[in-house]
């Protein structure tokens, strides 16, 4: 078996050609620590990777400019602090960067960049060009502006959702653990060296979040990001940052943190935008037979298998869809508003053209703008 786990993770590191790493704030308490980062990341590029930073760090950073020990529950006062520490947290990255010759840059994001699919691309667009030209892409959530409806909730989600705009092989989340570890009842056990099915098993390891007074987000989040990068078939690795040379010894594929491996069916670029980044709009109820048929027979959702409608939303708006036990089990891109969408539930093909006009879709929702959750 760690024969096998060895081979798994030096297959990884060979075929990653666009790699994410994400480093925790409590991994960035020093100009040092920095530095021992950004040696790393300079190791991968020059293995031949592009790399993307998702750099945690800006509340902390301001927390220690202005010497405060406790972080502040104002959203004002912790916006402030993210707007003071993100400009000293660069300022650092420019120099340690420009040591080792090249340069990076600023990208801050809201949840509101990712959601609106003309945004999305425009963001892809945006780091394959600074890839292009040899740059650094420095990201982290734009604190200072967010509010709880436009916020990713953590960095590591971020860096799941970045992993699959931009198809990158390998999301690296460095962390002060040393991977996921086995759980029974409460108790932590060793670590786990791969994780082939992200199942509730798996899940429930993770217990409870671990905020601290300088970050925020847990194993949970890195779970959370594990089902977006693996969903989309690329790989995701959990290490323990303050290892010294922790990059270097992922290149070199040996036994560190835990490895999660690649779904075997991946979602397609559009389905994936749809599970993961769509705002969700409204809802649709549906009775037991439409839900078998999308479920198990892949087909598109039809009105007459509609119950109930709730929500506010027009045409190409991203709707969730629930079974007869309220449960959510799809999402898709909706072919109506949520008025027609009312008036034609439950009724035939023939009737909703009665009902609509001649010219109006067959389907609410086709199956190639599906997916289930």
């Amino acid at each position: 078996m760690e024969h096998n786990n060895l081979a798994i993770r030096r297959e990884v590191v060979k075929q990653a050609r666009q790699v994410i790493v994400k480093a925790g704030t409590r991994l960035l308490t020093s100009q040092e620590a920095i530095a021992e980062l950004v040696e790393g990341i300079d190791a991968l590029r020059r293995h031949g990777s592009r790399v993307l930073l998702v750099s945690s760090g800006a509340v902390g950073m301001g927390m220690r400019i202005l010497g405060l020990k406790k972080r502040p529950k104002e959203l004002a006062q912790v916006q402030a602090l993210a707007a003071i520490g993100q400009s000293r947290l660069m300022s650092i990255y420019d120099e340690e960067c420009g040591k080792r010759n090249f340069k990076t840059a600023q990208l801050l994001l809201t949840a509101d960049d990712l959601r609106s699919r003309k945004r999305y691309l425009n963001v892809m667009n945006c780091i394959n060009a600074l890839w292009e030209n040899g740059v650094l892409p420095i990201v982290n959530e734009n604190d200072p502006v967010s509010v709880d409806e436009l916020k990713f909730g953590d960095n590591d989600t971020l860096a799941g959702m970045l992993a699959s705009l931009t198809d990158s092989q390998l999301t690296i989340i460095l962390t002060t653990e040393q991977g996921l570890r086995e759980r029974v009842d409460g108790v932590l056990g060793d670590r786990i060296s791969v994780v082939e099915s992200l199942d509730e098993t798996v899940k429930a390891m993770a217990g409870d979040t671990d905020n601290s007074e300088f970050s925020i987000g847990g194993m949970s989040s890195k779970l959370r990001a594990a089902e977006i990068v693996t969903a989309a078939g690329e790989y995701l690795w959990i290490a323990d940052g303050r290892v010294k040379g922790i990059l270097n010894s992922i290149m070199n594929g040996e036994d560190v943190g835990t490895v999660f491996l690649p779904r075997r069916h991946r979602l397609t670029g559009r389905k994936r935008w749809i599970t993961f980044f769509s705002r969700i709009s409204g809802v649709l109820l549906v009775d037991a037979g439409a839900a078998r048929a999308v479920k198990e027979q892949g087909k598109s959702l039809l009105p007459s298998g509609v119950k109930f409608v709730s929500g506010v939303f027009k045409r190409g708006d991203a709707v969730e869809i629930s079974g007869p036990d309220g449960v959510p089990f799809a999402r898709g891109l909706v072919n109506f508003e949520a008025s027609d969408c009312l008036k034609i539930c439950g009724r035939h093909s023939d009737e909703i053209h009665a009902i609509l006009g001649p010219n109006v879709d067959d389907e609410l929702i086709h199956r190639d703008n599906l997916t289930l959750l």
